[in-house]
Protein backbone atom coordinates (compact mmCIF):
# COMPACT_ATOMS: atom_id res chain seq x y z
CA UNK A 1 0.00 0.00 0.00
CA UNK A 2 1.01 3.69 -0.38
CA UNK A 3 2.99 5.22 2.30
CA UNK A 4 3.39 1.69 4.10
CA UNK A 5 6.93 0.70 4.73
CA UNK A 6 8.86 -2.27 3.82
CA UNK A 7 8.44 -5.30 6.23
CA UNK A 8 7.73 -8.91 5.28
CA UNK A 9 4.36 -8.92 5.17
CA UNK A 10 1.38 -7.34 4.29
CA UNK A 11 -1.17 -4.46 4.80
CA UNK A 12 -4.60 -5.00 3.83
CA UNK A 13 -6.54 -1.69 4.27
CA UNK A 14 -10.10 -0.90 4.50
CA UNK A 15 -11.52 2.09 5.83
CA UNK A 16 -14.94 0.97 5.64
CA UNK A 17 -15.07 0.17 9.46
CA UNK A 18 -13.26 0.89 12.40
CA UNK A 19 -11.66 -2.39 12.80
CA UNK A 20 -8.21 -4.39 12.49
CA UNK A 21 -7.10 -7.68 13.11
CA UNK A 22 -3.41 -8.62 13.13
CA UNK A 23 -1.35 -11.89 12.96
CA UNK A 24 1.91 -10.61 13.94
CA UNK A 25 3.48 -14.20 14.97
CA UNK A 26 1.42 -16.09 12.18
CA UNK A 27 5.06 -15.98 10.30
CA UNK A 28 7.32 -19.10 9.09
CA UNK A 29 10.11 -17.72 7.45
CA UNK A 30 13.59 -16.30 8.16
CA UNK A 31 16.17 -14.51 5.92
CA UNK A 32 18.26 -16.54 4.10
CA UNK A 33 21.18 -15.22 5.85
CA UNK A 34 19.60 -16.68 9.07
CA UNK A 35 18.36 -19.81 7.63
CA UNK A 36 21.64 -21.09 7.10
CA UNK A 37 22.35 -20.03 10.96
CA UNK A 38 19.42 -21.38 12.46
CA UNK A 39 19.64 -25.03 14.20
CA UNK A 40 15.78 -25.24 15.13
CA UNK A 41 13.40 -27.93 12.79
CA UNK A 42 10.55 -26.48 11.07
CA UNK A 43 8.36 -28.19 14.00
CA UNK A 44 10.67 -26.81 16.68
CA UNK A 45 9.66 -23.50 15.57
CA UNK A 46 6.25 -23.93 14.57
CA UNK A 47 5.40 -24.97 18.21
CA UNK A 48 6.18 -21.51 19.35
CA UNK A 49 4.94 -19.71 16.28
CA UNK A 50 0.91 -19.07 15.88
CA UNK A 51 0.21 -20.93 12.71
CA UNK A 52 -3.44 -20.02 11.44
CA UNK A 53 -4.14 -16.74 13.21
CA UNK A 54 -3.31 -14.98 9.63
CA UNK A 55 -6.62 -17.14 8.70
CA UNK A 56 -8.45 -15.55 11.77
CA UNK A 57 -7.39 -12.16 10.89
CA UNK A 58 -10.15 -12.54 7.80
CA UNK A 59 -12.83 -11.93 10.33
CA UNK A 60 -11.52 -8.04 9.90
CA UNK A 61 -12.31 -5.88 6.85
CA UNK A 62 -8.36 -4.54 7.29
CA UNK A 63 -5.40 -6.72 8.52
CA UNK A 64 -1.83 -6.97 9.28
CA UNK A 65 -0.33 -9.72 8.27
CA UNK A 66 3.40 -10.69 9.19
CA UNK A 67 5.17 -13.51 7.23
CA UNK A 68 8.58 -13.08 8.88
CA UNK A 69 8.81 -15.81 11.85
CA UNK A 70 8.98 -14.48 15.36
CA UNK A 71 12.78 -16.15 15.38
CA UNK A 72 13.65 -13.58 12.90
CA UNK A 73 12.25 -11.26 14.89
CA UNK A 74 9.84 -10.67 17.26
CA UNK A 75 7.45 -8.02 17.37
CA UNK A 76 5.45 -8.28 20.67
CA UNK A 77 8.54 -7.91 22.59
CA UNK A 78 10.14 -4.45 23.19
CA UNK A 79 12.71 -3.90 20.32
CA UNK A 80 15.99 -4.33 22.68
CA UNK A 81 14.78 -7.95 23.16
CA UNK A 82 12.79 -8.40 19.93
CA UNK A 83 15.79 -10.72 18.56
CA UNK A 84 16.56 -14.27 20.44
CA UNK A 85 19.60 -14.44 21.42
CA UNK A 86 19.99 -16.52 24.53
CA UNK A 87 17.63 -20.31 25.00
CA UNK A 88 16.22 -17.85 27.69
CA UNK A 89 14.92 -15.61 25.44
CA UNK A 90 13.32 -18.49 23.62
CA UNK A 91 11.68 -21.05 25.93
CA UNK A 92 15.02 -22.78 26.66
CA UNK A 93 15.60 -23.42 23.01
CA UNK A 94 19.17 -22.72 21.37
CA UNK A 95 18.73 -21.03 17.88
CA UNK A 96 21.62 -20.43 16.43
CA UNK A 97 24.92 -22.33 15.77
CA UNK A 98 26.61 -19.15 16.30
CA UNK A 99 25.21 -15.39 17.06
CA UNK A 100 24.08 -13.11 14.53
CA UNK A 101 26.55 -10.84 13.61
CA UNK A 102 25.50 -6.99 14.39
CA UNK A 103 24.79 -6.55 11.04
CA UNK A 104 22.99 -9.46 11.11
CA UNK A 105 21.15 -8.34 14.38
CA UNK A 106 20.50 -4.59 12.59
CA UNK A 107 18.64 -6.13 9.65
CA UNK A 108 16.10 -7.62 11.76
CA UNK A 109 15.75 -4.59 13.84
CA UNK A 110 14.79 -2.79 10.04
CA UNK A 111 12.23 -5.21 10.09
CA UNK A 112 11.07 -4.25 13.38
CA UNK A 113 10.91 -0.86 12.75
CA UNK A 114 9.48 -0.38 9.85
CA UNK A 115 6.57 -2.72 10.77
CA UNK A 116 6.21 0.04 14.00
CA UNK A 117 6.11 2.63 11.51
CA UNK A 118 3.57 1.27 9.19
CA UNK A 119 1.05 0.44 12.26
CA UNK A 120 1.43 3.92 13.37
CA UNK A 121 0.62 5.32 9.65
CA UNK A 122 -2.22 2.67 9.44
CA UNK A 123 -3.97 3.53 12.91
CA UNK A 124 -3.22 7.24 12.80
CA UNK A 125 -5.65 6.96 9.54
CA UNK A 126 -8.31 5.23 11.25
CA UNK A 127 -7.78 7.95 13.75
CA UNK A 128 -8.40 10.45 11.71
CA UNK A 129 -11.74 8.93 10.20
CA UNK A 130 -13.38 7.40 13.10
CA UNK A 131 -11.77 8.98 16.12
CA UNK A 132 -10.76 5.63 17.35
CA UNK A 133 -10.34 2.19 16.60
CA UNK A 134 -10.87 -1.43 17.92
CA UNK A 135 -7.74 -3.89 16.80
CA UNK A 136 -8.07 -8.17 17.51
CA UNK A 137 -4.61 -8.80 17.97
CA UNK A 138 -4.43 -12.64 17.41
CA UNK A 139 -1.91 -15.16 18.71
CA UNK A 140 -2.33 -18.82 20.19
CA UNK A 141 -0.22 -20.78 23.30
CA UNK A 142 1.01 -24.08 23.96
CA UNK A 143 -0.81 -26.29 26.18
CA UNK A 144 1.20 -29.45 25.81
CA UNK A 145 4.68 -28.85 27.01
CA UNK A 146 5.11 -32.48 28.30
CA UNK A 147 5.03 -34.00 24.97
CA UNK A 148 2.93 -34.86 22.39
CA UNK A 149 2.10 -38.40 24.81
CA UNK A 150 2.36 -35.71 28.24
CA UNK A 151 -1.29 -34.34 30.02
CA UNK A 152 -2.34 -31.42 28.83
CA UNK A 153 -2.11 -28.09 31.13
CA UNK A 154 -4.32 -27.95 33.97
CA UNK A 155 -7.13 -26.09 32.29
CA UNK A 156 -7.81 -23.94 35.72
CA UNK A 157 -5.20 -21.55 34.73
CA UNK A 158 -5.47 -22.00 30.79
CA UNK A 159 -8.87 -21.01 29.55
CA UNK A 160 -9.75 -21.54 25.67
CA UNK A 161 -9.32 -17.93 25.08
CA UNK A 162 -7.52 -15.43 27.12
CA UNK A 163 -8.02 -11.68 26.87
CA UNK A 164 -5.11 -9.82 27.49
CA UNK A 165 -5.94 -6.21 28.33
CA UNK A 166 -3.31 -5.15 30.65
CA UNK A 167 -2.24 -1.88 29.31
CA UNK A 168 -6.14 -0.94 28.03
CA UNK A 169 -8.05 1.77 29.30
CA UNK A 170 -10.47 -0.02 31.37
CA UNK A 171 -12.93 3.25 32.28
CA UNK A 172 -13.32 3.85 28.19
CA UNK A 173 -12.80 0.23 27.16
CA UNK A 174 -14.37 -1.95 29.87
CA UNK A 175 -17.43 -2.22 29.09
CA UNK A 176 -16.44 -3.45 25.22
CA UNK A 177 -14.27 -5.76 26.46
CA UNK A 178 -17.07 -7.20 28.95
CA UNK A 179 -19.51 -7.81 25.13
CA UNK A 180 -16.47 -9.05 23.59
CA UNK A 181 -16.18 -12.05 26.10
CA UNK A 182 -20.05 -12.99 26.47
CA UNK A 183 -20.46 -12.53 22.92
CA UNK A 184 -17.57 -14.90 22.46
CA UNK A 185 -18.94 -17.25 25.40
CA UNK A 186 -22.50 -17.82 23.31
CA UNK A 187 -20.35 -19.78 20.81
CA UNK A 188 -19.13 -23.13 20.99
CA UNK A 189 -15.77 -24.95 19.38
CA UNK A 190 -16.78 -27.86 17.72
CA UNK A 191 -20.27 -27.86 20.12
CA UNK A 192 -17.82 -27.64 22.96
CA UNK A 193 -18.27 -24.01 25.01
CA UNK A 194 -15.94 -21.88 24.74
CA UNK A 195 -14.21 -20.92 27.85
CA UNK A 196 -12.90 -17.20 27.58
CA UNK A 197 -11.39 -15.29 30.75
CA UNK A 198 -9.46 -12.04 31.25
CA UNK A 199 -5.55 -11.50 31.81
CA UNK A 200 -5.33 -15.43 33.05
CA UNK A 201 -2.92 -16.39 31.51
CA UNK A 202 -1.44 -13.25 29.34
CA UNK A 203 -1.65 -9.37 29.57
CA UNK A 204 -1.20 -8.87 26.23
CA UNK A 205 2.25 -8.25 24.91
CA UNK A 206 4.74 -5.14 23.64
CA UNK A 207 2.41 -4.38 20.83
CA UNK A 208 -0.97 -4.10 22.65
CA UNK A 209 1.66 -1.87 25.14
CA UNK A 210 2.69 -0.01 22.33
CA UNK A 211 -0.30 1.04 20.72
CA UNK A 212 -2.14 2.00 24.14
CA UNK A 213 0.88 3.99 24.86
CA UNK A 214 1.47 5.56 21.37
CA UNK A 215 -2.50 6.24 21.37
CA UNK A 216 -3.55 6.44 24.94
CA UNK A 217 -7.53 6.85 24.81
CA UNK A 218 -8.04 6.63 20.50
CA UNK A 219 -7.19 2.73 20.41
CA UNK A 220 -8.43 -0.71 21.77
CA UNK A 221 -6.42 -3.52 21.56
CA UNK A 222 -7.38 -6.68 22.29
CA UNK A 223 -4.56 -9.18 22.70
CA UNK A 224 -6.68 -12.57 21.80
CA UNK A 225 -5.11 -15.88 22.91
CA UNK A 226 -6.41 -18.96 21.98
CA UNK A 227 -5.12 -22.26 23.20
CA UNK A 228 -3.84 -24.83 20.67
CA UNK A 229 -7.01 -27.31 20.88
CA UNK A 230 -7.65 -26.16 17.54
CA UNK A 231 -4.48 -27.93 16.40
CA UNK A 232 -1.80 -30.48 17.52
CA UNK A 233 0.77 -28.40 18.15
CA UNK A 234 3.04 -31.48 18.27
CA UNK A 235 2.30 -31.83 14.66
CA UNK A 236 1.32 -28.49 13.04
CA UNK A 237 -1.72 -30.30 11.75
CA UNK A 238 -5.07 -28.73 12.23
CA UNK A 239 -8.66 -29.60 12.92
CA UNK A 240 -10.15 -27.52 9.92
CA UNK A 241 -13.47 -28.02 12.00
CA UNK A 242 -12.07 -26.37 14.95
CA UNK A 243 -10.81 -23.31 12.65
CA UNK A 244 -14.01 -22.83 10.93
CA UNK A 245 -15.65 -22.99 14.20
CA UNK A 246 -13.63 -19.92 15.74
CA UNK A 247 -13.46 -17.51 12.60
CA UNK A 248 -17.75 -18.13 13.36
CA UNK A 249 -17.03 -17.11 16.56
CA UNK A 250 -14.73 -14.26 16.51
CA UNK A 251 -17.06 -13.10 13.42
CA UNK A 252 -19.91 -13.19 15.62
CA UNK A 253 -18.57 -10.94 18.30
CA UNK A 254 -17.95 -8.39 15.72
CA UNK A 255 -21.52 -6.56 15.48
CA UNK A 256 -21.75 -6.22 19.68
CA UNK A 257 -17.92 -5.11 19.63
CA UNK A 258 -18.61 -2.28 17.23
CA UNK A 259 -21.41 -1.10 19.16
CA UNK A 260 -19.67 -0.76 21.82
CA UNK A 261 -17.06 1.26 20.29
CA UNK A 262 -19.42 3.86 19.63
CA UNK A 263 -20.66 3.81 22.98
CA UNK A 264 -16.88 4.17 24.81
CA UNK A 265 -16.67 6.96 27.35
CA UNK A 266 -20.28 8.01 27.06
Amino acid sequence: MNNYLDFPGEVVEDLSVPFIATAIHDGHGLRKELAGLCVLSDADMLREEDPFTGDLSTVAPTRILVHASRFEVDLNRPRKMAVYLRPEDAWGLSVWKSEPSQEMIQRSLVVYDNFYRSVEILLTRFIEKFGSVVVYDLHSYNHRRLGPDGPAADPAGNPDVNIGTGMLDRARWGRLVDQFKNDLRECAICDRTIDVRENVKFQGGYFSRWCHTTFPSDVCVLAIEWKKIFMDEWTGNANPDALASMQKALQATVPGMLKAREQAGK
